[in-house]
């Protein structure tokens, strides 16, 4: 299941409620585009700002809308009892795969994300892709740990942060060197994915798709079918968006966009965070006209 494009959408609110009906409008549209998989309750989809009700109704409503096309659901959490609960609840909605970040406000150590690892890994026959994300969690994957909870039973996918530019090769060969063969590798920063992908990565786990999804489905496939050169030049040409992901977070970009072109209701994100107002704006909308994506 861990293999192809898998599009992540907003979970947007409308005033301090989860917005259901934009949520199935976004997940809908990943689907009709061809998303190989959809994944709700990622970081753009406020899974840490969300009560285990609001995650429970939110991937339900993503299952329902899915129809064949499976879903992977953000399980992450403070405690490991809440992980847990929502790793059953993802389960009781029917939820294809976990994605697991070690989410903390006391910065864990290696053996407390090994143990949080092994404890849902024990508890669910669902496949688990680890999310590594240091810009969010704080907390840094040595090589070394990742291949000790890849060796766990249930661990499919490693999604990772973007390598510098030109490194994504090297990067792909350390993680081969470090985890089993059946782990597949997933890009995270859209930016980066055209390399990635061209480098031997599995998976493009994209925020754009969640909003864009023919557009990353054209990238994807043009760098799955040998046309490499066209899959570099098309992310190119989304430069100016991915200027404003690496300026402001890709969150706080998506919902501006969201908002700009209708997807949803603004504001989308709940207190205190906010998206992008003023100055900030005005690049989003530029760069949905310079990229194509807003016509």
């Amino acid at each position: 299941m861990f293999n192809g494009l898998c599009a992540f959408p907003l979970t947007p609110l409308a005033g301090d409620n989860v917005d259901e009906a934009a949520l199935v409008r976004l997940v809908g549209r990943c689907v009709d585009a061809g998303a190989d998989s959809v994944g709700v309750l990622g970081s753009t989809g406020i899974y840490t700002y969300l009560l285990r009700e609001e995650r429970r109704k939110a991937v339900k409503a993503a299952v329902e809308t899915a129809g064949g096309t499976p879903v992977v659901a953000g399980v992450g959490a403070m405690r490991t009892r809440d992980v847990l609960a929502c790793v059953e609840d993802a389960h009781a909605a029917g939820a294809s795969g976990l994605l697991l970040a070690p989410v903390s406000y006391q910065r864990l150590t290696d053996e407390e994300v090994y143990g949080l690892y092994l404890d849902v890994s024990s508890a669910s026959d669902l496949p688990i892709a680890v999310y590594d994300n240091p810009a969010t969690t704080g907390f840094t994957f040595s090589d070394e740990l990742h291949g000790r909870i890849a060796e766990l039973p249930g661990i499919a996918s490693i999604k990772f942060p973007p390598p510098a530019p030109g490194q994504a090769a090297d990067r792909i060969a350390r993680f081969r060197a470090a985890v089993p063969g059946r782990v597949s590798l997933g890009i995270s920063g859209d930016w980066a994915a055209a390399e990635a992908l061209l480098a031997g990565c599995d998976v493009w786990y994209s925020v754009v798709a969640g909003l864009f999804p023919k557009t990353t489905r054209m990238i994807f496939d043009l760098a799955r079918t040998g046309q490499g050169h066209l899959a570099m030049e098309a992310s190119a040409a989304l430069e100016p968006v991915w200027v404003l992901f690496r300026a402001y977070g890709s969150l706080r970009v998506a919902a501006t966009m969201a908002e700009v072109l209708g997807f949803v209701e603004a504001p989308c994100l709940p207190r205190p965070l906010k998206s992008l107002d003023g100055e900030g704006r005005t690049r989003v909308e530029e760069a949905l006209r310079l990229s194509g994506l807003g016509a």
